[in-house]
């Protein structure tokens, strides 16, 4: 009986640290569409430097 109430609490307490962390990740990606939202262009930062390669003989 022990071993099983202990599967249980540990299967508990798993179950809650998924919770907590996808809590976490879905604020997160929210926080950065915001800040995405906020911006001219909502796809994100795309490099402009044209010269940041050698040119290729």
């Amino acid at each position: 009986m022990y071993d099983y109430e202990l599967h249980q609490v540990t299967a508990a307490e798993l179950i809650r640290r998924a919770d907590a962390q996808r809590t976490v990740r879905q604020a997160l990606l929210a926080r950065r569409a915001a800040r995405r939202s906020g911006r001219e262009d909502p796809e994100g930062r795309v490099s402009t430097d044209q010269d940041r390669f050698a040119h290729a003989a």
